[in-house]
């Protein structure tokens, strides 16, 4: 594999050096360190990419989720997360290296080195071979005559689709449902509240631990979701008057939510909002602080979603979020 080239060769090399000293560290309080093989197998990824992931000398960028996943399975120091994070997202921005020798496909248009134009004179008259023209065969017939009625059948069809969307539109024009409420009862937005329980790792935990700082409750926000953080579930539903299971259902997620707005934006349930936004792909940075640039974020989420277009995050969005996250990962 090609090494890391440009001004974020560095960021690849300082990166890896983080990975490994996670991972060379990962044996204490009695846990033995986990070879590359077993680590490799949990993160879901092969064996050599890891220890490409792993080596300074010869290093590979390793994803965000990857990064994320490493440290909360290393049991890494929480304070070397957002360096982790700044400096995947610095190395990924690295430009892949071009080929030295790009294809150059010939334009359709185009006419090849080595053909005869068809209005050029040949030197030589006599050496030009025209190729008899292929006899058409029953077989030919049959294929044409197959690839007609093919095009008729697609015909008819578009045509009935054509009917049946402008029975449609007209019927939402007449007080039925409208497009946009069609599209947005089978999006995210419809999607179930996803369970989050004890032994789930990454965006499931990181989001329960998020909120309930944000409602005052003392968990450390690692993404692991153990037993201080189902604990706290429990302190949580109890005092909702929620089964206290420590299972954050669709009753538990609709408590533990909190509606965010310019007017009410607790800074832990922000950082959970961006953190979201962000998994999601739409750019955001992780403040805590609900600043214009999250409200356009967060535009930018609800149209793709088909929701309202509010720059408020209330429990439509919410659940939308969550059901945009990445697979769930449990140990």
């Amino acid at each position: 594999m090609t090494g890391p080239t440009g001004p974020d060769r560095e960021a690849v090399r300082a990166l890896a050096e983080l990975l490994r000293k996670w991972w060379e560290l990962s044996a204490r309080e009695g846990r033995p360190k986990p070879t590359q093989q077993s680590l490799a197998g949990r993160l879901g990824i092969d064996q050599t990419t890891l220890s490409r992931y792993l080596n300074p000398r010869h290093p590979s960028t390793a994803p965000l989720r990857t990064v994320e996943l490493l440290h909360t399975v290393l049991r890494a120091p929480a304070a070397d997360l957002p360096r982790a994070r700044a400096l995947a997202e610095e190395a990924a921005a690295v430009p892949a290296r071009k080929s030295p020798h790009p294809a150059d496909p010939t334009p359709a248009d185009a006419t090849p080195a080595d053909a005869t134009p068809a209005d050029a004179t040949p030197a030589d008259a006599s050496a030009v071979v025209v190729a008899p023209a292929p006899r058409r065969t029953a077989t030919t017939r049959t294929a044409t005559l197959r690839t007609a009625l093919a095009f008729l059948a697609v015909l008819a069809l578009g045509g009935g689709i054509g009917l049946g969307w402008s029975a449609f539109a007209h019927r939402a024009g007449q007080g039925g449902p409208s497009v946009a409420a069609a599209a947005a009862s089978t999006g995210p937005a419809a999607s179930r509240w996803p369970l989050a329980r004890k032994g789930d790792l990454l965006w499931k935990a990181r989001t329960v631990q998020y909120l309930l700082q944000a409602h005052g409750h003392a968990v450390e926000a690692d993404g692991d979701f153990g037993a201080a953080t189902a604990a706290a579930v429990k302190t949580f539903q109890a005092a909702h008057g929620l089964l206290a299971d420590g299972k954050v259902g669709a009753q538990t997620w609709s408590h533990l939510i909190i509606r965010i707005d310019s007017h009410n934006d607790p800074k832990q349930a922000v950082v959970a909002l961006q953190y979201l936004l962000n998994n999601t792909g739409t750019a955001t940075d992780i403040t805590g602080i609900f600043t214009p640039s999250t409200t356009r974020s967060l535009d930018t989420f609800q149209r793709a979603r088909a929701l309202p277009v509010t720059g408020v995050a209330d429990p439509a969005t919410w659940r939308a979020l969550l059901a945009s996250q990445g697979p769930a990962i449990h140990r």
